[in-house]
């Protein structure tokens, strides 16, 4: 009975996850639809996929601190109801501001949704068995994320408000099963809630987020100069400190910054940032096909079907093979592949078979950096009682790696005017960040070194 209540749980768990994860990318095949629509310039109206990233960046450690405080099942329940809302409000809009209004909420919703979950498997299932469902619920996160644009250029012939119009009945659905599936969860009445980190990471996120999207590679120093790009970097520099140290004062961090005084935390940390910022460079994938490979926006869709179907099968098999090699082998091995499609990528894109080819290097590589190895590290490195807090951590890590992705991206690609060569030029960029992923993945520990430092 316990076994069967544990998979209706995890089954629950992966369609609040799909659904999150799903509006991340989703948008992509739309952009220029919703552009004409609203009248707004491609640099603007990459904020609609920027401002999900970065409120769900706020919201996650928000909605697992929340989790923390008043039970996760409750938290869990709010962040569908906010992304639902979210979805209506984006399918109501009658301006761009509205779309983004709307993007806005459905991101703190999400936010909460991913480390809420992770946080259910630490508590629910046994030691022996969270690398597996841990896998599973990975799997469906990167999986989703990546899908989104394939499910977008499909829905995009009914308009672009089909993309959220998706969400209302999924939302309905996940909401019933959690009042009725998911277990009570413990209380503390003692945490309260850290307002300062609230703020300073609201602050240091949105001038992040603008001034590396204002910044024009073709012309990239004279544009660091200019002022819609230097003060907000600047801005962003003061404040990261400046946030570690808020965290550090506080009895009840928003960001669990005290996890980063083990070394392993700190080394996955750093994967979780160029993880991000490839994760957010496969949204382009279609927009490339389109460049090199002379695509329509419906056929150039179908271009991650590639790294989709690989991370469907290699993520569920990565959390299997995480408890027999352990996480620094898997994560070493899928780095290395991963620098190896993303090269092959930028230099052949031309010839459709490399192309293909090259996709499915990128999803091996994605299945172990998005899956369940540093899901499994950070549950290893987190006391029981700050689980949540610790898979919030990720995520803040990983949509900060997306946030700085997507706006540099879209800033390379932008100053090349769409070219080819601008996409070529981010790609090889990528690959450079997958090369300091694999030397990083090099420090982790053992398998036996992990187990011996277990919760």
């Amino acid at each position: 009975m316990e076994s069967n209540g544990n998979i209706r749980i995890l089954l629950l768990l992966l369609v609040g996850v799909f659904m999150g994860s799903l509006d991340i990318g989703i948008v992509g095949p739309a952009l220029h639809t919703i552009g004409t629509d609203f009248s707004v310039n491609e640099r603007l109206l990459s904020w609609v996929f920027t401002i999900y990233i970065l409120f769900f960046m706020i919201g996650t450690p928000l909605m697992a601190k929340f989790s923390d405080m008043y039970g996760r099942k409750w938290i869990y329940i709010l962040d569908i109801l906010l992304f639902a809302l979210g979805s209506v409000i984006t399918i109501t809009s009658v301006s761009f501001e509205m779309v983004l209004f709307g993007r806005a909420i459905q991101g703190v919703g999400a936010g909460g949704i991913f480390p809420v979950a992770n946080a259910f498997i630490g508590d629910v299932f046994p030691p022996e068995k969270r690398g597996g469902a841990l896998g599973i619920l990975s799997s469906v996160w990167g999986l989703s994320s990546v899908l989104g644009p394939v499910l977008g250029g499909l829905l995009l012939d009914y308009g672009w408000k089909w993309l959220f119009i998706i969400n209302i009945p999924i939302s309905i659905v996940v909401l019933l099963g959690s009042l009725y599936i998911l277990p009570k969860s413990v209380k503390n009445p003692d945490i309260r809630l850290d307002w300062p980190g609230i703020i300073v990471l609201g602050l240091f996120v949105s001038s992040l987020a603008y001034g590396i999207n204002q910044i024009d590679t073709n012309n990239f120093v004279n544009s660091i100069f200019s002022l819609s790009v230097w003060p907000f970097l600047v801005l962003s520099l003061i404040l990261l400190p400046v946030l570690l140290k808020v965290e550090l004062k506080t009895d009840n961090p928003l960001i669990q910054v005290d996890l980063f005084r083990s070394k392993e935390v700190k080394l996955v940390s750093s994967i979780m940032v160029g993880t991000g910022l490839i994760q957010a460079a496969t949204v382009f994938i279609p927009s490339f096909a389109i460049v090199a490979l002379s695509m329509d926006s419906a056929d150039a869709s179908w271009m991650l079907i590639p790294v989709v179907l690989t991370m469907a099968i290699g993520a569920p098999i990565i959390g299997k093979l995480l408890d027999k090699f352990g996480s620094r082998n898997i994560m070493f091995t899928g780095a290395f592949i991963m620098i190896i499609g993303l090269f092959l990528l930028s230099m052949y894109s031309t010839r459709f078979n490399m192309f293909i080819f090259a996709a499915v290097l990128i999803g091996v590589g994605m299945s172990t950096a998005i899956g369940s190895p540093p899901r499994y590290i950070m549950l290893v490195e987190s006391p029981p009682k700050e689980r949540a807090s610790g898979q919030a951590l990720i995520n803040i890590i990983t949509s900060a790696g997306q946030l700085v992705g997507g706006a540099l991206i879209g800033a390379v690609i932008g100053s090349y005017a769409g070219q080819l060569r601008g996409y070529e030029f981010a790609f090889v960029l990528m690959g450079v960040v997958a090369i300091v992923m694999t030397i990083l993945a090099m420090g982790l520990k053992s398998k036996k070194e992990q187990l011996k430092t277990s919760f």
